[in-house]
C-alpha cells in the first residue's frame, strides 16, 4: 500500500513568536530551528521580513535564513510583506517567500496599511522582481488568502470574494495560493466547498495549503475537512505558539504535535518523529522560560503500540 505523503510546514519561529510580546534570543530561536528539523520537519517558517519598529521579535530574520539553510533537506521559508521585503529576503538567500493577502478590507488596513487591491498589486510587484533575478535564484512565491473564513473587525467574508482574489492573484504570478482562517471562525463545511471552489479556479498544480488556527477548538476538524478534498500542505505551530497581533482575538495555530499524531495515526506519512518534536518544546521553554504551550499528545504521550505509517506501510 503506497502512503500518503502530507506536508507540515512549521510557521512556529514566526506565526508563534509574533504573537507573544518577549524577543526570543537569537542563539535560542537557531536551537528551537535546528531542534524542529531534526523531528523531520521539511519545510519551516523561520520569521518575517517586516520593519523591526513593527515586529521587534522579527528583527533578526536575516541571520536565522542564513543559518537554517545549512539545515540539510530543510526548505526555509519566510514571510515578506512588500517588495522591500522581499528584496531583504532574497539578499539573505530566502529560497521561498510566502505574501499573507487578507480578503477583509478592515484586516488588510489594520494589518499592512493597504486595501485588498492594493495588496495584491504589490503582490504583482513581487512577483515581477523575483521574475527579473536569475532562473536558477529565483525563490517560490506561495500566497496566503487570510480571513479567507471570517474576520474579527467585519465578520462574515465573501467566498466569492475570496474566490475572485485568488484568480486575481495567480494572474499577479503567484506560484502557488493557499487559504488562512486568520481568526478561528473557519467550520468543516465550509472548508471544503472553499478548497474545492478554489481548485476550480486556480488549478490543482497552483493549489498550496491550509492555515488553520484553533481558536475556537475546530482546528483538526477542519484538517480532515481538508484532507477529504485533497488538501494536502497544513500549516501548525509547535504548542499551539500563534496569532495575528493585528486580529484581535486570534489565538492559537493548530499544535504541530496532535496534528503529525493524527496523520500518522491515520496511515498519512509526514515523515515527522513526535517524540523529537517533544524534545523540541524543552528547546523552546529553554528560550522563553515559562512561556504557556498547549498539546494534548505532549501530555498524555503516544498511545501505547504506536507505529508510524511508513513503518505500517512496509508490513
Amino acid at each position: 500500500m503506497q502512503e500518503i505523503e502530507i506536508l507540515v510546514s512549521e510557521v512556529g519561529p514566526r506565526d508563534g513568536l509574533q504573537s507573544i510580546k518577549r524577543t526570543m534570543p537569537t542563539e535560542a530561536k537557531l536551537n528551537w530551528i535546528e531542534a524542529l528539523a531534526a523531528s523531520g520537519l521539511q519545510e519551516i517558517e523561520v520569521g518575517s521580513f517586516v520593519s523591526p519598529r513593527l515586529l521587534p521579535q522579527m528583527a533578526d530574520c536575516a541571520t536565522l535564513v542564513r543559518e537554517a539553510n545549512k539545515l540539510e533537506g530543510l526548505t526555509v521559508l519566510a514571510l515578506v510583506p512588500n517588495l522591500q521585503g522581499a528584496e531583504n529576503a532574497f539578499a539573505a538567500g530566502t529560497r521561498k517567500w510566502t505574501m499573507p493577502i487578507s480578503a477583509s478590507r478592515a484586516h488588510s488596513l489594520n494589518n499592512i496599511g493597504k486595501t485588498p487591491e492594493e495588496a495584491i498589486e504589490e503582490v504583482r510587484r513581487v512577483c515581477d522582481f523575483r521574475d527579473s533575478l536569475p532562473i536558477q535564484q529565483r525563490p517560490d512565491v506561495e500566497v496566503g488568502i487570510s480571513t479567507a473564513f471570517g474576520c474579527t473587525f467585519e465578520g462574515m467574508v465573501s467566498e466569492d470574494w475570496v474566490i475572485e482574489m485568488a484568480g486575481l492573484l495567480a494572474k499577479a504570478g503567484s506560484d502557488s495560493i493557499g487559504l488562512s482562517d486568520t481568526t478561528g471562525y473557519a467550520n468543516p463545511a465550509q472548508i471544503k466547498r472553499m478548497f474545492q471552489r478554489l481548485r476550480r479556479e486556480i488549478g490543482a498544480e497552483k493549489m498550496a495549503g491550509a492555515h488553520l488556527h484553533n481558536t475556537r477548538g475546530q482546528g483538526l476538524a477542519n484538517v480532515l475537512a481538508a484532507l477529504e478534498v485533497d488538501v494536502t500542505t497544513f500549516d501548525s505551530s509547535l504548542g499551539g505558539l500563534g496569532g495575528c497581533p493585528y486580529a484581535p482575538g486570534a489565538t492559537g495555530n493548530i499544535v504541530t504535535e496532535d496534528l503529525v499524531f493524527m496523520l500518522e495515526a491515520m496511515g498519512l506519512h509526514t515523515g515527522v518523529d513526535v517524540d523529537a518534536l517533544i524534545t523540541a518544546r524543552e528547546v523552546l521553554l529553554r528560550g522563553l522560560p515559562g512561556q504557556l504551550i498547549y498539546g494534548k499528545i505532549p501530555e498524555v504521550g503516544l498511545p501505547k503500540g504506536f507505529t508510524y505509517a511508513c513503518d505500517r506501510s512496509t508490513k
